[in-house]
Order: structure tokens, then C-alpha cells, then sequence
């Protein structure tokens, strides 16, 4: 963080997505600092999430600056996380305040410094605004609502976003499409991305196996549905290797079943340089996170979404995305036209280049002058 005068920022991260969103912003902040900008900021993380792949290899790994403020608000319920988050974060602003907020995504960190921020009369700016999945049994969804509906402005992925946030009552001048920073994150390190130390022992080739990840409550909380997910995943997959990157959720309800089919792989979370290998060589993807369906799309490589719907729909219309639904039963047949050669080549939306980091910076700079 800077120390010379000018507007401070809080640039606010509580989970791992969210430090892959900010890292651009924080680099490019940086750079137009060097050339003489007057922005200064403080990277604060509240501590929602935090594990030692976290603070060592993925800080290094992405050139991520360790956080100025770590809030160190932990786990616990919903509301338990919210309120712990609020306290710290008032805190912090009461005794050094900022000129912004700057959050980024839809985790609970994003609503609760954003509710915070406002209430000690800070503006606040969200990156990814507009986003909807129009499903109100995901928290992510009511976290982007709330924040949306208390942001002074809106930085958006997409035009779809846009018009999300102008049916919200939003005006033109405060949302500004800049693209996707996690995008910019990809871009910049596509050349440095590596195997996996189990790359060989697995026995894995370029377009040789399918990358799996599930976590979401309503496709791995049941152990029986899950089961059924995953034997369709072995059966439609035709004996391919299929690697399947376990988040802690996942891992639970598998240890409570027996009899999977023996090509899936089960391996520890990634790093983000080895798993973004994987995906990029992959044959196709099978998931249920949102994020995911991004980089697929930029890549070029095939993506299933195990969902009924989607907040990122550019992915489907222009990407490499399709939405399958939870049922089992739409595996096998989208698999068949994928192994015949007929799934969509997929191009990427506008304004994913990259540059998404340098246009933020320009809003804020003309937002909060010296």
C-alpha cells in the first residue's frame, strides 16, 4: 500500500476467487502509481476463507501482494460470518478511513463491507455488478442483490449485467462495462501454467481427460443423487480419465459412497496454475461453478454445466458453455456429441482481453480525483 496523499481505496477480498479478481487491479493500480497516479490503496481481507495454499504458494504463484488488513473474521453461520465481517470492517474504517470500497464478486465479505462502507458514508464500488442467477436458495445471489442495491457504482462483465442492474432502478452513469478481471488474471498467466505433480502417474495427455468439480449443495450434499451424477460421469466419459479436484464439501459425502466408477480420479484442490493446466488441455469440463465456465470459454475447451441455469450467460450464448441441468440423464447424450465432434467452437465476449484492470483504474481515477 502507498503512503503518499491522494484517495485511499479498500480493495476487499474474503475468498479465494475473489483474490484472482483483485490481483489485476491492485497491479494495475501500481503501474499508473509509478507513472505518477494519484490513487493510493489498501488491500484488505476479511478473513471468510483462509487456508495455507492461500497465503503461500497463491499469493506467490500470481504476484497477489500479501493483504495490508487481514480482518480475521473466520467461519461460522451465514450470519455469524456477516456479522463478525461488519464489526471488523467498521472498525478498520472508523479508525483509518478510506475514500471507497472497492468489493469485488458475490461472497459474504462482498455484502458486508459494502454494507459497512455505506453506512459510514463510503462509497462503494463493486466489480462483477449485475450478475443473477435469479435462484434465491444460492447465498451468492442474495449477497450480489444486496450489494448491488447499496453500490454507488457498478464495474460489469457483460451487457447482459447491465441490464440486470438498469431493471434495478440503476442509471446509465454509474454502471460501466469494463470486461472480466478474471480474465485479465488468466490471460497473464497462461504461459506459466504446469502440469500437476500427478500429470504422468495418471497418465494424462492433451485432450485425453475430463476435469470434473462439484461442490454445490444441491449436487453433492445427497449422497445417492451424487452417486448417480458421478456413475454418470464414468459411463458417458468411456473409460477416459477423469479428474476430479475434491473442495471439502465434496469430500465429505464421498466418503460416504462406495462403488465409483474407477476412471475418476480424485485429487486434492489445485493451485491455480496447475488446475488451469488441467482444464486448458482437458478434453471438456463438468461443473457447477460459475467461474470455471469463464475460463473455458476463453480457452476453447468444451464445458458442461451441471446446473439449471446460470449468472454468466454470455458463456452459453457466446462461449464454450452449455447448461445441462442436475439430472443425470443429460450427460450421456451431450457427451455422445462431444466425442462425435459437434459441440460448439465458442468465441470470447467482448471485452475479455485482458485490459478490464486498466479500464477500473481509469473509472476511479476520474471518480475520486487528487
Amino acid at each position: 500500500m502507498s503512503r503518499e496523499a491522494g484517495p485511499l481505496i479498500d480493495i476487499v477480498a474474503g475468498a479465494r476467487p475473489n483474490f484472482m479478481k483483485v490481483g489485476p487491479i491492485t497491479r494495475t493500480l501500481e503501474a499508473r502509481k509509478a507513472k505518477g497516479g494519484h490513487l493510493r490503496y489498501r488491500l484488505v481481507h476479511t478473513g471468510q476463507h483462509y487456508d495455507a495454499r492461500m497465503s503461500g504458494d497463491f499469493f506467490a504463484q500470481l504476484g497477489i501482494p500479501e493483504p495490508d488488513v487481514n480482518l480475521e473474521a473466520g467461519s461460522g453461520t451465514q450470519a455469524e460470518q456477516t456479522a463478525a465481517i461488519m464489526v471488523r470492517y467498521e472498525r478498520l474504517l472508523l479508525e483509518s478511513p478510506s475514500q471507497a470500497c472497492l468489493v469485488v464478486g458475490d461472497v459474504t465479505s462482498t455484502m458486508a463491507c459494502a454494507i459497512a462502507a455505506q453506512k459510514l458514508k463510503v462509497p462503494v464500488a463493486h466489480v462483477e455488478a449485475g450478475i443473477r442467477s435469479g435462484d434465491w436458495a444460492m447465498p451468492e445471489e442474495i449477497n450480489r442483490i444486496v450489494t448491488d442495491s447499496i453500490s454507488n457504482w457498478f464495474f460489469t462483465t457483460s451487457p447482459w449485467a447491465g441490464e440486470n442492474l438498469r431493471r434495478q432502478g440503476a442509471e446509465d452513469e454509474r454502471i460501466f462495462f469494463v470486461g472480466n478481471t478474471m480474465i485479465d488474471t488468466l490471460l497473464a498467466n497462461l504461459e506459466r501454467l504446469r502440469p500437476p505433480p500427478f500429470w504422468d502417474e495418471l497418465g494424462l495427455s492433451s485432450g485425453g481427460y475430463f476435469v470434473v468439480t462439484l461442490h454445490r449443495p444441491s449436487n453433492v450434499d445427497a449422497a445417492a443423487s451424487f452417486k448417480q451424477l458421478l456413475v454418470a460421469i464414468g459411463g458417458g466419459t468411456r473409460g477416459m480419465p477423469v479428474v476430479f479436484p475434491v473442495h471439502p464439501r465434496t469430500a465429505k459425502t464421498l466418503e460416504a459412497i462406495p462403488g465409483l466408477p474407477r476412471s475418476i480420479r480424485f485429487v486434492e484442490p489445485q493451485p491455480y496454475l496447475e488446475f488451469n493446466y488441467l482444464t486448458r488441455h482437458a478434453r471438456a469440463v463438468i461443473t457447477d461453478s460459475g467461474g470455471i465456465t469463464e475460463e473455458t470459454t476463453v480457452m476453447g475447451v468444451p464445458c458442461m454445466t451441471l446446473r439449471d441455469g446460470t449468472e454468466r450467460p454470455e458463456t452459453v450464448s457466446v462461449g464454450t458453455n452449455e447448461i445441462l441441468g442436475a439430472d443425470p440423464a443429460a450427460l450421456a447424450p451431450a457427451l455422445d456429441r462431444l466425442f462425435a465432434g459437434h459441440w460448439k467452437k465458442g468465441a470470447i465476449p467482448e471485452k475479455w482481453d485482458g485490459r478490464t484492470s486498466e479500464r477500473i483504474v481509469a473509472v476511479l481515477e476520474s471518480l475520486l480525483p487528487a
